[in-house]
């Protein structure tokens, strides 16, 4: 069977995050626990990965696990655990064929110590990689993050607070490296940001789709990425021929 063949736009976004919802729902569409909606979703991960190296993606990054997460209950957060602690081990060795570099964003230090060990691990394993940067937002919260930083500022002694300024807060963000997103997907149907990356969305161009994480296949990232060159940014200015055509 050939494979398909796509053809991309002229332009792609650098950095894309995705919202990863629906496992839950599919899930119970077949009468199943909510864990077998996780694990199902975590081939949808492996395929969105593949697919963004293949196409030059640069970034990617997975709202895998909220800071308000740790409020469902305890059975699932404990599945839910206990499979992001066993692939943290298993993609190590996909994601090293495929040249992923991967990071992690979040209060790192609120997950299991099996989980923390994995992750340190395939980081320290992934970290000379030079292809596509795969970010997992881990005990993430937008707010949170926000918070932080400015935990970092008061207790900086390098810090001028009248020059401080959009520009150089971003310092102080869990991993300032990382570029804004220029596209933001999310899966199943709702239409909220869910408390994720309040500060580097500000001008990240949103699509929402109906398909449920674990459904979600490469057409329907290739789809995101069709209407992503359809749109105009303007990032606060004025429509004019001056303006790339995305």
């Amino acid at each position: 069977m050939s494979q398909k063949i796509y053809k991309l736009p002229n332009v792609l976004p650098v950095h894309i995050a995705i919202i990863m919802d629906g496992n839950g729902r599919w899930a119970r569409a077949r009468g199943l626990p909510r864990y077998f909606g996780h694990q199902r979703g975590v081939e949808t991960v492996r395929k969105v990965v593949q697919a963004c190296g293949e196409w030059g993606i640069k970034y990617l990054t997975l709202y895998v696990f909220s800071t308000e997460n740790w409020f469902r209950p305890q059975k699932e957060v404990n599945k839910l655990m206990e499979i992001l602690e066993d692939r943290l081990v298993k993609e190590a060795e996909e994601l090293m064929k495929n040249n992923v570099q991967v990071r992690a964003i979040g209060q790192l230090d609120r997950l299991p110590v099996g989980v923390q060990k994995n992750l340190n691990y395939l980081i320290n394993k992934t970290k000379n990689n030079s292809g596509l940067v795969l970010i997992l937002a881990l005990s993430y919260g937008g707010r949170y993050e926000i918070i932080d930083a400015i935990k970092k500022i008061v207790t900086s002694n390098n810090v001028d607070y009248n020059k401080l300024s959009p520009e150089n807060f971003r310092n102080f963000l869990y991993d300032p490296q990382i570029p804004d997103p220029d596209l933001l997907i999310r899966t199943g149907g709702e239409k909220r940001i869910s408390n994720f990356l309040l500060w580097q969305l500000a001008y990240t161009e949103f699509y929402f789709t109906d398909v449920l994480w674990p459904n979600f296949q490469k057409d329907d990232l290739y789809d995101a990425l069709l209407e992503y060159a359809r749109r105009r940014r303007r990032f606060g200015k004025v429509e004019d021929d001056n303006l790339p055509k995305v």
